[in-house]
């Protein structure tokens, strides 16, 4: 019986290989053919005895992945190759040195960077924020390893229905943190749109499932609105003998998502639910022709809104995306969005920077080097912030992800791209580092500016410069690019290197009198108690005094470390019964939560951030000096805490509710009428016997807003409460929301 499931194994391996190959083989060539052979081979021989948490033979990860490479991002053999061997260094007994030798030096380096970092410490390190700084290290040397490694992501976040919920949170955090935004940067639009609607499934399962239920519902419905407006733009654009196909399509679960949470509307008050594609086929030469003439159909036929018009065509968006948008108002006056874009356009905007190669031989006198011009930023801001702390080459890099771009002009007529909030600073950093180094003022549209004044698109930027000019800490105030910052960062820090190694040594000999080991966890908690950006800053001020001997004494004595904070916070269940109660309102009843796996009674604090209540999702997230802080697992916070710090997350769950009262926000919207207020109080004070802390309702011609801040027991009663307001003649939308501080 077992030799039989074996069998069915090896021949379902075999079918999985053929169909992975089955779009990309007639373009391969022996040699390539030869080498994605070779891989598959040893994959399957280096993962024999490996399984998935699914129980399914390990191979069948690689495999999917090389899949992805090949088909969903149209990478070479190469790749495939690669993405065939991803694992095999990480979890088995080959090393870099047996895939050099058995290979070539370029699988080799692709896979050296593919390969995750070991040996540190989990409980006082972000173990994956190490892993995110070697990805960034690693792009700035080949591309591919950041495509492959959103390949494998992608296919992780597909089948992590099998993992434990915490394990979920944590990788569906990560993905949105880094991986989604990373995925947008290359110009993979469709593998970024589902990489967010993965992770929301996990992070915000709520709401997820509530928007996916929505769409479904009104699946029907939407299908025969796409199908009347392309019936009209068919009969319009055949008349004009064109080549072309519409598609149409709702958006992204998780745009849908934030448009509902930026917007605090629901789901129902989205207007633009879905979009209309128009792919039209043309050579490069009359492309932009083409473009304005089926715009020109299209608003012939609709009524187009001016404030929604986007032209990425004459200007591609910093990530190589051309297209044109268009709003109109379709058939029962529903706004309808209209994205324009020639064949190849479109798969650039599917495949991104795959494609944007494959087209680059193609149109060579194109100015379309965007991206290449993107990784060079990378690679300079990675060389100058080379120094600097995990998490702030991190933020910094981010600053490159996702951002909207405007576009401005030089004296002498040059388009420069820079990100929106760019200042004259920043440009006079995109033009060079010196003339940023140097930058006194600048000039715009011929008026006089400070440094910090924010452009515009259509701008025309003069710079000013002083040979005596350096660059000054507040800089860093008002810059917003990585560039500009990073820039900035290493000429302020050029003074503080030389004082670098000399703090480092009496910083660790200092350490070594107070009975503490010097170690890079132990130096994250260092920088973190004195408030240092990096560990630099840290090393400078020993080296300056400005930290000596009798702080680091109280650091020592505070112990901020994370298991000190633990031993500190548990309690035995005795003690804790002797107190049910704290004196004051503000504190917490510590019997209510219990954490980790162990079901553990410990200190806490409910976290302001997100107010969570008795019923919410929540999690505890250990912090240095304040103890365990309580979090909603929605909260704005989460994804952050746990891309970067899961370690310092910890399962928590409500075991009672007390009779403790908590603060929630309510927030209302209706037809105004006489007698509404009223209403609403009575309902609260009378029926369900709560206090009211503070009401403010404003009416505006017959609409009124209103925001109730309530003390409710749990958010079964809260549901109660706005199942009942719903009632109230008049109002349209209750809901909770966040207390604003």
């Amino acid at each position: 019986m077992e030799e039989l499931h074996l069998k069915k194994e090896e021949e379902e391996i075999v079918k999985r290989y053929k169909d992975m190959l089955r779009n990309t083989y007639r373009d391969l060539t022996t040699e390539d053919k030869s080498l994605i052979r070779k891989a598959f081979e040893l994959a399957k021989e280096a993962h024999k005895d490996q399984r998935r948490k699914t129980g399914e033979p390990y191979i069948y990860h690689p495999l999917a992945v090389a899949k992805i490479v090949a088909d969903e991002i149209g990478l070479g053999a190469t790749s495939i190759a690669c993405a065939l061997l991803h694992d095999v260094v990480e979890d088995t007994q080959y090393t870099i040195e047996d895939i050099y030798n058995l290979f070539n030096p370029k699988v080799a380096k692709i896979i050296d960077g593919l390969t995750k970092i070991s040996n540190i410490d989990h409980q006082n390190l972000s173990l994956q924020s190490e892993n995110y700084r070697k990805l960034l290290l690693t792009l700035s040397e080949d591309v591919r390893v950041i495509l492959i490694k959103i390949a494998d992501r992608l296919h992780n976040m597909r089948t992590l229905d099998s993992m434990k919920s915490s394990k979920q949170k944590k990788i569906a955090a990560e993905t949105t943190y880094i991986y989604a935004p990373l995925a947008h940067r290359m110009g993979l639009y469709t593998i970024k749109s589902e990489l967010e609607d993965l992770s929301l499934k996990y992070t915000d399962t709520e709401s997820y499932s509530l928007i996916v239920k929505k769409l479904e519902e009104t699946e029907k419905d939407r299908q025969r609105y796409i199908e009347q407006f392309s019936r009209i733009m068919r009969d319009s654009l055949n008349a004009e003998g064109l080549n072309f196909t519409i598609k149409g399509r709702h958006k992204s679960v998780f745009s849908i998502y934030k448009k509902m949470k930026k917007q605090d509307v629901s789901f129902e008050e989205v207007f633009d639910l879905f979009a209309i594609r128009v792919i039209y086929k043309s050579d490069y030469k009359n492309e932009k022709f083409l473009a304005w003439k089926i715009y020109s159909i299209v608003t012939d036929k609709f009524m187009p809104n001016p404030s929604r018009m986007r032209d990425w065509i004459t200007t591609p968006r910093s990530t190589g995306y051309e297209s044109l948008h268009v709003t109109v108002i379709g058939p029962e006056s529903k706004w309808v969005e209209v994205q324009i874009r020639s064949e190849r356009m479109d798969e650039l905007a599917e495949k991104g920077i795959a494609a944007h190669y494959k087209y680059k031989e193609g149109y060579k006198g194109r100015e379309d080097n965007q991206i290449e011009n993107w990784i060079s930023q990378v690679r300079e801001m990675l060389e100058n912030l080379g120094s600097a702390s995990t998490k702030e080459l991190l933020d910094d890099f981010k600053l490159n992800l996702y951002t909207k771009d405007i576009f401005v002009f030089t004296p002498k007529g040059d388009l420069k791209v820079l990100s929106a909030g760019a200042t004259a600073l920043d440009f006079a950093y995109s033009v060079h580092s010196s003339i940023g180094d140097h930058c006194l003022g600048a000039k715009v549209n011929n008026k006089l500016v400070p440094l910090s004044y924010k452009l515009s698109s259509g701008d025309q930027v003069e710079i000013l410069t002083s040979n005596v000019q350096k660059p000054k800490a507040d800089w860093l105030d008002f810059v917003s690019t990585s560039k500009a910052k990073s820039r900035i960062k290493t000429a302020l820090n050029s003074e503080k290197r030389k004082y670098t190694e000399e703090g480092k040594e009496l910083l660790i000999r200092k350490l070594r009198h107070l009975k503490i080991s010097f170690s890079e966890g132990e130096l994250n908690s260092i920088q973190k108690f004195f408030g240092a950006k990096t560990s630099h800053d840290i090393f400078y001020q020993v080296a300056t005094g400005v930290i000596d001997s009798k702080a680091l004494k109280k650091y020592r004595d505070s112990k901020g470390v994370l298991n000190n904070i633990l031993s500190k916070l548990r309690r035995k269940t005795s003690l804790i019964a002797e107190k049910n109660f704290l004196e004051s309102n503000e504190e917490e009843t510590y019997d209510m939560i219990v954490f980790g796996d162990d079901e553990e009674k410990l200190n806490y604090q409910l976290s302001q951030c997100c107010n969570p209540i008795p019923g919410d999702n929540i999690f505890g997230f250990i912090t240095i000096n304040s103890g365990i802080k309580v979090h909603k697992e929605n909260c704005s916070n989460a994804i952050d805490m746990r891309a970067n710090y899961d370690y310092r997350v910890i399962p928590a769950k409500w075991v009672s509710s007390s009779s403790r009262d908590f603060l929630i926000e309510v927030s209302l919207q209706g037809i105004d009428r006489t007698g509404i207020f009223n209403d609403i109080t009575t309902l609260i004070s009378n029926q369900f016997k709560i206090s009211i802390k503070k009401i403010n309702i404003n009416s505006e011609d017959g609409i009124f807003y209103g925001n109730l801040i309530l003390f409710v027991k749990n958010t079964l009663q809260l549901e109660q409460i706005i199942e009942e307001l719903h009632n109230i003649e008049g109002i349209t939308n209750v809901k909770r929301a966040e207390i604003k501080k």
